[in-house]
């Protein structure tokens, strides 16, 4: 769980540069080269995160490993916003950086941080399937505070939950971890709210900047938790294996910076219901990375439940987006 806010339901409104929908028809345009480079970094490396994560946490704590991953990526991301647009780009009001951090909170600590301590008790591939039902609470969010969901958001909803209920049988037959199931469940709705509240509160005009201190806020909280739970004790660096340290490196570098980056700047320069995409494409590609790199068995709960979400969860992006 690496991108921002992903409301299935968000309009053009989310980037102020981005030109409105004039309502006319005309011939389709053709889709530039960079926006499906930037669009296969999201697939892919947003995509491997939830493998990177199940590396990483063979040798090194969850919670402080996550914790050293998003405070070190806010950290980079400020000073390149400090660099790019000047030291005033990080100047932000006080209710704006208690928006960022509790934003950051909900994403990272709460729905990040129970995903990575779930993935030392369970697939990776499920863990992404499981978080797939986001846009699904979140249209379960949206319908409890007044937004009545299309019909086919009505239906994604239903497939989405459908889903999820298959996807518990492995935990509840005791193939894996029941635990670890219900630790990714609470991360999801996190997420959920966190993304629901994003567009809802005072938050930073610029994305980067509110995510540089959406992670840092998060980063600090996730290590906080990981003191709490003593994860440092008898925690010895030396014993690290040198493919978790890699891991790390590489969710600091490509999933919390190459691939936010270029999320950005596709909500500004792409169609917006094809940058959705990456809500159905995403556990697609962890299942398989699983199953192809750490040879994570594919059950028959897992591959039909993981069909039903992602189809849910299409029609989800497909029938809100157009509303």
């Amino acid at each position: 769980m690496t991108s921002p806010a992903a409301d299935p339901a968000a309009s053009d409104v989310q980037s102020p540069t981005r030109k409105p929908a004039t309502g006319t028809t005309g011939p389709a345009r053709r889709i530039p080269a960079a926006v499906w480079m930037a669009l296969g970094i999201v697939y892919v490396v947003w995509g491997s995160t939830y493998l990177g994560i199940r590396v990483v946490v063979e040798t090194l704590p969850p919670f402080l490993s996550a914790g050293m991953r998003f405070v070190a990526a806010g950290v980079i991301l400020m000073g390149v916003v400090a660099w790019r647009q000047g030291p005033a780009a990080l100047r932000v009001s006080g209710r704006q950086l208690a928006s960022a951090a509790v934003v950051g909170l909900l994403l990272l600590l709460g729905g990040n941080g129970l995903v990575v301590l779930a993935e030392t008790s369970i697939p990776s591939g499920l863990a992404a399937l499981l978080v797939a039902v986001v846009p699904a609470w979140v249209v379960v969010l949206k319908a409890a505070t007044g937004d009545r969901p299309s019909l086919g958001g009505t239906t994604g909803v239903l497939l989405g939950l459908t889903g999820l209920g298959v996807l518990t049988l492995p935990g509840l037959s005791g193939e894996v971890a029941i635990g670890g199931v219900a630790l990714v469940v609470v991360g999801a709705l996190s997420w959920a709210v966190g993304s629901f509240s994003a567009g809802r509160i005072p938050m930073p005009a610029s994305p980067f900047t509110a995510s540089a201190y959406e992670m840092i806020a998060g980063g600090l909280a996730c290590l906080g938790v990981g003191l709490l739970r003593g994860e440092q004790h008898g925690f010895d660096p030396s014993a690290v294996s040198g493919r978790s340290w890699a891991a790390l490196a590489y969710l600091v570098v490509f999933g919390s910076l190459v691939a936010f980056t270029a999320y950005a700047w596709l909500i500004q320069t792409a169609p917006i219901s094809l940058v959705a995409t990456y809500a159905y494409v995403n556990p697609v590609v962890a299942v398989a990375l699983g199953a192809l790199i750490l040879d994570e068995a594919l059950t028959w709960p897992i591959v039909l439940g993981g069909v039903i979400v992602v189809a849910g969860v299409c029609l989800i992006v497909s029938t809100e987006r157009r509303r």
